[in-house]
């Protein structure tokens, strides 16, 4: 009465379905490098909400923004959060991209705070960006309020020597020397005597020059010592300054004459040009 149905034969299966040479299965070494990242980024991940719970103030808009954005939002939180307070060194390139916003903050501090405090470290910021001419007048806005601050006199006589504005700058300079002798370990008074070169006698020059290193053996206040000694024609005494000097920079610790290769070697090239006798 019905007719009989025929079975269906299944079609074999295709020896070339589950040939991962033929539908690109990841390599061992592929499978191994995506668990290293992974486990790097949830390190990572974990590391940047623990410190924002620890130490950040702003931990409570943070911490959301970590936690439900993973892992772009630990990225943002080291960057704009982590980097800056922890003074971490950026290399040379990556610098400019977050040197604005820190000078941005230093102003808006110095601004609406008010204090010389304020408006040195926002000097201080400019100085070290480049930016002189309104890092002097942030120096000037300290010195507005608290006309004595050395921090203040010193980061304005720094921009004031780069404009060539010697008289002030050895104005300011004196003011340091007389309030303390000893501040940033001679360096203000080196530029007291480098205003001198510019400004006085070359023999007044040397007479303070020479008062100096007997205090600071700079190798740049030696070697300027050194030079205005030749000029004058005593180069037996221009010369023992410089032999002097390379001996207190051969004695340094080997990371301090590093810094002072650069005096070595115009030392050792102005030797070389003194007369023998």
């Amino acid at each position: 009465m019905f007719a009989q149905q025929e079975p269906v034969s299944t079609p074999p299966p295709d020896p070339y379905l589950n040939d991962p040479a033929l539908y690109g299965a990841p390599s061992p070494l592929w499978s191994f490098m995506e668990s290293v990242i992974g486990i790097v980024v949830m390190v990572f991940w974990v590391w940047m909400l623990i410190d924002c719970l620890r130490k950040d103030p702003d931990r409570f808009l943070w911490f959301w923004v970590i936690l439900f954005f993973p892992p772009f939002g630990a990225l943002i939180y080291f960057f704009l959060r982590w980097l800056p307070s922890n003074q971490f060194q950026l290399p040379e390139f990556a610098r400019p991209f977050f040197r604005q916003r820190r000078l941005n903050e230093l102003e808006t501090a110095a601004m609406q705070i008010g204090n010389p405090y304020q408006f040195v470290r926002w000097g201080d910021a400019l100085k070290d960006a480049g930016v002189n001419q309104k890092s002097l007048e942030a120096y000037q806005q300290a010195l507005a309020k608290e006309p004595d601050n050395l921090q203040a006199l010193w980061g304005a006589a720094q921009i004031e020597m780069k404009f060539k504005d010697f008289e002030t700058a050895q104005q300011r300079c004196k003011q340091i020397l007389e309030a303390d002798p000893e501040y940033k370990f001679g360096d203000v008074s080196l530029m007291y005597c480098k205003t001198v070169c510019e400004l006085d006698s070359a023999e007044q020059a040397r007479e303070e020059l020479a008062r100096h290193a007997k205090r600071w053996r700079q190798p740049e206040a030696l070697y300027l010592l050194a030079t205005l000694e030749a000029e004058a024609g005593d180069h037996q005494a221009a010369r023992k300054t410089l032999q002097g000097m390379l001996l207190d920079i051969n004695a340094s610790p080997r990371g301090i004459a590093r810094k002072f290769v650069r005096w070595k070697s115009k030392a050792r090239r102005l030797l070389k040009r003194l007369p023998r006798s």
